[in-house]
């Protein structure tokens, strides 16, 4: 129907809850999680089916109903797979992380969830055309307000996953407005056909509206300030795995969105949405940096955290060149890898401690010791140093901005990062280095199924560190895509 990745996930998605019904009448619980993650790494393998064709510069083109630029299509290049490869490998150590802070919740619905959002973001990265990337885009807000939800017998979380819902749903309006207006001015919502002709028109006051809308529909997705205020709440309430997936991958999409639009369909007004983007960027590191260092909450930190490094990879996408938009796809890898390790960690810590205050919390790493060495390397990492995996990716965004004459972008987005590495130390002298107080005493080393995913994801920060050359390639290769026009444009519109 779609692609085998894609037609795979849904099919998948869709048997979880006959698996769940086995699982429950053979009283075996871990029958439906073995099948979801097997579901993740099966569609995960069917990766290289696609890889190598699209990284010469392919785009593979699947349409439904009417030719474009009227049908539903799905097209594939190198940039769709960096995105999908990114949210089936996050996606996959998620799952596998147990789900111990679910009481009493329904396990069959918690996998059959995850796996339709992990669904949802692939079909976002594939879609051709707006209106089939809405679809998908809803699916997936919609699976997130209910995992964010999950533990319902708490007040935290249902009212964390209302005021989510009320802002996600607010901007899914406004992106759908958008929509209207890029329908009434082009007659197509497909993406190829949309870049030439406002390529082709006088820029007008509607076009500029649009995009305006779109910016603040996929930024409010994103995390982007001043739009950023349901995130913390989302993240703090969410189930640890679910913060990771949130945090790691979710917000992402919001930037897959940016730069699909903005690179494509309005790059001719490229003067007009990089002072605007930069401007967001700027304000969305300084709110995250200002308001992490006030949290006591562990993951609440860790929010904050994420929406700081959201502003660095909008400060790429907003320079728009190559190595920008490079150094931003390669820190959105590192970011998904560090934020999904350090979402675990804190779930591990809460799992035994009972409590995500860092105040109780002191001294945890000499009563679990593993799970805290490994999260004082992911917040070393987040801090920027080398030989970590966020240092290249840092660097190459605030290289990008001296070589695009933008020095003070690259000094802006230093001094931010001097700014985590307040809250940064904060993290390493509570955990690591204060007197251990009576609940983290009591505390012991997390289960070997909560350490696996831990050190999985522990051991790829330090290679991709150590060896950031494949990564950055890879990064590379889907900035390469991204910014194409010819090639995607040509793929989708015959000669």
């Amino acid at each position: 129907m779609f692609t085998p990745i894609l037609d795979a996930m849904i099919l998948l998605t869709v048997m979880t809850p006959v698996m769940g019904l086995i699982s429950r009448k053979s009283k075996k619980v871990k029958v439906v999680k073995a099948y979801a993650m097997l579901a993740v790494i099966f569609a995960l393998m069917l990766i290289p089916l696609y890889y190598d064709g699209v990284l010469t510069g392919d785009v593979i083109l699947v349409v439904h109903g009417s030719s474009p630029p009227i049908g539903v299509s799905i097209a594939v290049d190198t940039f769709s797979i960096f995105m999908a490869s990114i949210s089936l490998i996050i996606g996959a150590v998620t799952i596998a992380f147990p789900v111990a802070e679910i009481e009493g919740g329904n396990i069959t619905s918690y996998y059959t969830i995850m796996l339709a959002i992990t669904s949802a973001m692939i079909g976002i990265v594939f879609s051709g055309d707006l209106f089939t990337l809405f679809i998908f885009w809803e699916t997936m807000c919609i699976s997130s307000y209910t995992l964010v939800a999950f533990r319902k017998e708490r007040w935290e979380a249902i009212e964390a996953s209302y005021k989510y819902l009320i802002m996600s749903a607010t901007g899914s309006m406004i992106l759908l407005f958008a929509l209207s207006f890029l329908y009434g001015l082009a007659g197509t919502l497909n993406i190829a056909y949309l870049s030439t002709s406002l390529a082709e028109g006088v820029e007008n006051p509607w076009m500029s509206i649009a995009l305006l809308m779109l910016i603040v529909g996929f930024g409010l997705q994103a995390g982007m300030a001043p739009f950023h205020t349901w995130l913390p709440d989302a993240h703090m309430a969410a189930p640890s795995p679910v913060s990771a997936i949130l945090s790691g991958v979710m917000v992402k999409t919001g930037i897959y969105g940016f730069i699909r639009v903005l690179m494509l369909i309005f790059a001719s007004m490229y003067g007009s949405w990089h002072i605007t983007l930069a401007a967001f960027a700027v304000l969305t590191m300084f709110i995250g940096n200002f308001m992490a260092l006030l949290q006591d909450d562990i993951k609440r930190l860790l929010a904050f955290s994420t929406i700081t490094n959201i502003g660095y990879i909008l400060l790429g996408v907003s320079i728009g060149s190559y190595r920008a938009v490079a150094g931003s796809l390669f820190h959105v890898l590192n970011h998904a890898v560090l934020k999904a390790l350090l979402f675990l960690c804190a779930g591990a810590f809460i799992y035994r401690g009972r409590t995500r205050s860092l105040m109780e919390l002191a001294g945890i790493r000499r009563t679990m010791p593993i799970t805290g060495t490994v999260f004082i390397i992911g917040t070393i990492a987040l801090i920027g140093l080398p030989p970590l995996n966020f240092f290249w990716s840092e660097l190459m965004i605030v290289t990008a901005a001296l070589e695009a004459g933008l020095p003070y972008l690259s000094l802006l987005m230093i001094v931010n990062v001097m700014l985590s590495s307040v809250y940064c130390l904060r993290l390493i002298q509570a955990t690591a280095l204060k007197e251990p107080t009576s609940i983290s005493k009591r505390a012991k080393e997390a289960p070997v199924m909560m350490l696996m995913p831990i050190l999985t994801l522990g051991l790829l920060c330090v290679l991709i560190g150590a060896y950031p050359v494949p990564f950055q390639a890879f990064a590379e290769a889907a900035a390469k895509a991204a910014l194409d026009q010819k090639t995607y444009i040509e793929a989708v519109i015959p000669p």
